[in-house]
């Protein structure tokens, strides 16, 4: 359904339903860390609400699978060249991502 709707290409996109890599890679889950962690306080203030309502607004709990605990699941961004790990940071809570320049210096320096 993601892929029909962005359009996305199929070949593309990798899911993992079972969050196997969530906890293979031990990020964080839970609604402590979701809702009441100091890290998902920008996100879920007041003066970001009205963002925050404007982004969620196309939501749709159709696309969503049944077990809807996944929504208290933290990501994170982890980058390998080949199997070497070149980048890792576990997000804290909603909205905690890793900055950009931090991924595209990784990302775009070639290593010694």
């Amino acid at each position: 359904m993601l892929a029909e709707r962005l359009p996305f290409p199929m070949d593309c996109l990798y899911a993992d339903p079972d969050r196997k890599a969530y906890n293979v890679l031990d990020l964080y889950y839970g609604f402590g860390r979701t809702f009441f962690n100091p890290a998902s306080a920008k996100v879920l203030s007041r003066s970001r609400f009205d963002a925050l309502r404007n982004a969620v607004k196309n939501y749709t709990i159709e696309a969503t699978p049944d077990d809807r605990s996944g929504v208290l699941q933290q990501g994170g961004i982890f980058v390998f060249k080949g199997n070497e790990l070149l980048y890792a940071r576990k997000d804290e809570g909603t909205g905690d991502h890793a900055p950009l320049d931090d991924i595209f210096e990784v990302c775009c320096n070639p290593i010694a």
